[in-house]
């Protein structure tokens, strides 16, 4: 489904002169446009399908893969309850089955889940459970550290706050085991 920028845009002059603004003055213009775009950029996630970065997969044979754990992936997303930012980083950690798969397809399945309006919480274990669909590991991790501007520009105004949120599937749900992939997240090895 494509972003309806027509609408887009007329919703955003009625927003304006709901707080008083002149849309028509230079300044704010072009606003309604540049609002459409932002939406479509920020929401285009909602016509993607996050399995499908993971249907290339290259098979293991008899290896009996560890860990494989990206970290630092960057984010961005909005919140549902005030359509403000949200910002930050993910790391993800799989055990493989049978098969895995380009690192480079797991930062565009954070991407995808986080382009549209989004809870960080429920986007955690979407992550978590697109890998399961799209994989079928063995275990999974998924750790979230973001800020939000909901948090951080209004209401609490807490400028240095940060949430995470983990979940977890399979063998990574073990305690021991998902604490020592915390640690090495923490720790930033090289």
């Amino acid at each position: 489904m494509a972003i309806d920028r027509a609408r887009v845009e007329a919703a955003v002059v009625e927003l304006l002169a709901a707080i008083g603004e002149d849309g028509s003055r230079p300044g704010l213009q072009q606003t309604p446009a540049r609002v459409a775009d932002a939406y479509e950029e920020f929401f285009g996630g909602l016509a993607l399908d996050p399995v499908e970065p993971l249907s290339e997969t290259v098979p293991l044979g008899d290896s009996d893969a560890e860990t494989v754990l990206l970290r630092d992936i960057r984010f961005r997303s909005v919140c549902e309850h005030h359509l403000l930012p949200f910002t930050g980083v993910a790391h993800l950690a799989y055990l493989p089955g049978d098969r895995v798969v380009g690192l480079g397809r797991l930062p565009k399945v954070v991407e995808i889940l986080a382009a549209r309006p989004q809870l960080q919480e429920r986007l955690t274990e979407e992550i978590a459970d697109t890998f399961v669909t799209g994989l079928d590991p063995r275990g999974v991790l998924v750790v979230l550290d973001a800020t939000h501007a909901c948090v951080t520009t209004r209401g609490a105004r807490q400028t240095d706050a940060s949430t995470v949120t983990i979940a977890s599937r399979g063998e990574l749900s073990d305690p021991v085991t998902r604490a020592e992939l915390i640690a090495l997240i923490g720790r930033g090895v090289k």
